[in-house]
């Protein structure tokens, strides 16, 4: 197999510019986003206990994203937002993604319950909640049968996480939607402040697969801005 081996210089003339776009993000404000409620839907990816607060794969870093989406949701409601689709985990038993990651947020326990931040809220029955059994949002769920149904949709507000696993995969099913079925004038944006990953350094990763958070966050979100996702910094 052929090594890619960029020079030294290279990697690092990229990863400064990669920092540099990150940092300058623009923050929006959310009147500017949201121009028709109507026409307007937020969808999260994974708000739930077992990555944001308990179980094997929870974590403070992403747990911390939690806040800016609830008032994601609560600041885009009072504008006449009315469509909140939560994508949530809950895995069979013998789920065959459990190859690959521990067993979490398996059906009927809590961890695929969806936060209490979340769930608290007095319209919380109104949210659509989608549920997945893999890292895919449109694999195998009903978020297809969503996009069709909410067509009158132009306007895709995304948060959650991991920004380089579930979101990733969420954001960037509803934009490869849009484009294969011509549906012109359709925004998915992403703001950086309601997204995160995990962290697992080299050092504390053993035998498995290290993941740098800091890296992947702003990876992945540079990959689906050049997939024509938007990017925003925060939502203010």
């Amino acid at each position: 197999m052929q090594t890619l081996a960029p020079t030294e210089g290279e990697t690092a003339e990229f990863l400064a510019w990669l920092n540099g776009w990150y940092q300058t993000l623009p923050d929006v404000p959310l009147t500017d986003l949201v121009t028709d409620p109507a026409r307007t839907a937020i969808l999260t990816a994974d708000l739930i206990v077992g990555f944001c607060h308990e179980g094997t794969l929870a974590s403070e870093r992403v747990g911390s994203i939690v806040p800016a989406n609830v008032s994601l949701i609560e600041r885009a409601r009072a504008l006449g937002v009315k469509r909140v689709v939560l994508l949530q985990d809950t895995h069979d038993q013998d789920a065959p993604e459990f190859q690959a990651w521990p067993p979490h947020c398996v059906r009927g326990t809590r961890e695929s319950e969806t936060v209490r931040e979340l769930s608290s809220l007095s319209y919380s029955n109104e949210f659509d909640v989608v549920e997945k059994n893999a890292l895919s949002a449109g694999v195998a769920t009903r978020l297809p049968a969503w996009l069709e149904d909410n067509e009158d949709v132009t306007t895709y507000l995304v948060g959650g996480d991991c920004t380089d696993l579930c979101v990733y995969q969420l954001a960037m099913h509803i934009r490869m939607w849009a484009d294969a079925t011509n549906r012109h004038g359709r925004q998915v944006i992403v703001p950086a402040s309601a997204v995160q990953t995990f962290d697992l350094p080299v050092a504390a990763a053993g035998e498995g697969m290290p993941h740098p958070g800091d890296l992947m966050h702003r990876l992945f979100l540079y990959h689906m801005s050049l997939n024509g996702i938007r990017i925003v910094g925060d939502v203010v």
